[in-house]
């Protein structure tokens, strides 16, 4: 597997802290890191064109291999001309494995060292057989920039065995992968699991390194149920002590800013998470005074916007907080589009001052001046 269109430039490096400032070079184009990845699940970031979202920043955007798999199938995908041309989005994208979201099907999966197979309880009950040969048929057919090995991603809390088998299971699959993998135009990154034990976390990080060459690594199974500083007892050392300084480290499925910062600190470069849109079509926003619910009523006279501080195309486009409680109470599409807009820009725009402060040589100030603001009360 020769990936030499993927080469990743460290720029700067924070001197009290273990963040860094990159860039990813991919055939569809650069990625400056650290960098927030908004998720299209369905070759559609929801409610929001792809022009849009280029426009509030994105660089990159996510698709998931599973659902689109599923609907409308990896062929016709290909027949589009792939998940580019199909999703109108011509920047780089990333696919997940999909693997995630089969194992969310509880009681509905079985799994061999060949393989897992599952029934499609949330489309049609077909019975499915995913091999990890079959998952990067599936990633090639749709075309993506990077693509992520298939595994198995254990939630929390598990017993150590099951974690243990997790990680066997997703090293084994990581070997085949990179093995059926063969375009050149597209990027394997390999996944770390081995849930809160640090031990096995190293030992999956160890075999992906002896396997094969990975243009970068995944970081999986965190935000699956674990509070957070449970999560960066062994996030921490894994990332800042351990990871190759010269691959990208992306840190799957999480995405609320103050783990977002804390996490660049410890020199994560790559976030994804469907919390910006899913929250905003919940009635809630990211603010610099932290989480608003705008059911609350205490929004019904505000004629300011959002948030004072942000500069997105809502903030500064005349949108009330009283127009987007009225629209979020009354359930008009509206009011979570536009949420889901603001909530976008607001973790792109962290990850770009993030990244000034970086190259700066201030990211320690900026943690402290984010972790003492209203801000920081995200959760």
């Amino acid at each position: 597997m020769d990936q030499k269109r993927f080469t990743y430039d460290i720029v700067a490096e924070d001197p009290k802290t273990h963040a860094r400032a990159g860039v990813l070079h991919t055939p569809h184009g650069d990625v400056p890191t650290p960098i927030f990845m908004p998720v299209g699940t369905k070759a559609s970031v929801k409610g929001i064109p792809t022009e849009t979202v280029g426009a509030l920043g994105a660089k990159i955007v996510l698709a998931n291999t599973y659902h689109l798999a599923m609907r409308p199938g990896a062929d016709l995908v290909a027949e589009m001309g792939g998940l580019h041309s199909f999703m109108n989005w011509h920047g780089p994208i990333l696919t997940d494995s999909g693997g995630f979201q089969v194992f969310s099907h509880g009681d509905a999966v079985k799994l061999t060292d060949e393989g897992v197979r599952f029934i499609a309880t949330d489309y049609d009950g077909s019975h499915v057989f995913w091999t990890p040969e079959d998952n990067m048929d599936i990633a090639q057919k749709l075309g993506a920039d990077i693509v992520m090995q298939l595994d198995q991603c254990p939630g929390y809390p598990a017993e150590r065995p099951f974690v243990e088998r997790a990680v066997e299971l997703s090293s084994m699959w990581a070997d085949r992968c990179y093995r059926a993998h063969t375009r050149p135009d597209q990027a394997l990154f390999g996944i770390v699991q081995g849930g809160m034990h640090l031990d096995l976390r190293l030992r999956s990080l160890r075999h992906l390194e002896e396997s094969g060459d990975y243009p970068g690594y995944g970081i999986g199974g965190y935000s699956v149920g674990e509070d957070h500083e449970t999560m960066f007892e062994t996030l921490a050392p894994l990332v800042s002590e351990h990871m190759p300084r010269s691959k990208p480290r992306y840190l799957m499925g999480v995405g609320n800013p103050t783990t977002l910062v804390r996490a660049v600190s410890h020199g994560v470069d790559m976030f994804d998470c469907v919390l910006p849109t899913r929250t905003g079509r919940m009635g809630t926003a990211f603010s610099s005074e932290g989480r608003l619910n705008f059911r609350n009523a205490r929004f019904a006279h505000d004629a300011g916007p959002i948030d004072e501080h942000c500069t997105c195309p809502v903030c500064t486009g005349g949108y009330s907080r009283a127009l987007i409680r009225h629209l979020v109470t009354q359930k008009e599409m509206l009011g979570g589009i536009l949420l889901s807009e603001h909530n976008i820009y607001f973790l792109l725009d962290l990850m770009r001052r993030a990244r000034e402060a970086i190259i700066e040589g201030r990211y320690a100030d900026f943690v402290d001046s984010w972790m003492g603001s209203a801000g920081a009360a995200d959760y």
